[in-house]
């Protein structure tokens, strides 16, 4: 016993000593933690009482809008928190703003998927930080959840499509709690989620 408290004392001493060191992934909440904190927000009405608020354009995301293969399937609509985000103002010219958050319990983005009746289904929760923003924090690395590095999405002005869907360039973690993905359940797009009972625009403005 004695010898497994001196060895938590001294990787605690150790994390807290070492510059840049970072907590464990046994720190971050588990994914059942994330769907009890989440649970509430499958009713769309809940979600937007708490200040998320619809993509105005009310795009419903698909792999090929960002020059990916139509395969890989779709994320859906983008519910988000500015205040989260630190979005401050209307996009000039792409979105932008200066938030750090990655707090899995709130996190800044709900994604739905349209329903043949008009309804929304909670698919999948994101984290986004717009890496300007978070390497001026003093950040280095991207940040992580669960060993795995956020995505990076940057725009490429010499392609037709825009692969950071009129978004600065930023780094984010999709977790797909409520609907299972065959690439994984860190993957950006799910195969098992579609576009096709979408109401709102075709795609993305040309940039």
């Amino acid at each position: 016993m004695r010898g497994r408290i001196g060895a938590a004392v001294l990787t605690a001493v150790v994390l807290v000593c070492m510059p840049g060191a970072k907590a464990s992934a046994a720190a971050e909440p588990t994914l059942e933690q994330m769907r009890a904190a989440t649970e509430k927000y499958r009713d769309v009405k809940v979600a937007v009482a708490e200040g998320y608020i619809a993509d105005p354009a009310n795009i419903c995301e698909t792999a090929d809008m960002m020059g990916r293969p139509a395969t890989d399937g779709a994320m859906g609509i983008h519910y988000f928190r500015p205040d989260l985000l630190g979005i401050k103002g209307p996009p000039n010219p792409r979105v932008n703003g200066d938030g750090t958050h990655t707090d899995w319990l709130k996190p800044g983005i709900l994604i739905y998927e349209p329903q043949a009746d008009g309804s929304l289904q909670l698919v999948a929760v994101e984290n986004l930080v717009f890496a300007k923003a978070w390497h001026a924090a003093g950040n280095t690395e991207r940040p992580s959840f669960r060993g795995q590095p956020y995505d990076h999405m940057v725009d490429d002005p010499a392609t037709k499509v825009d692969e950071a869907h009129m978004f600065e360039e930023h780094y984010d973690r999709h977790v797909w709690l409520y609907r299972e993905n065959p690439k994984g359940m860190f993957a950006p797009f799910n195969p098992n989620v579609s576009c096709k009972h979408s109401k709102g625009s075709a795609g993305h403005a040309a940039h």
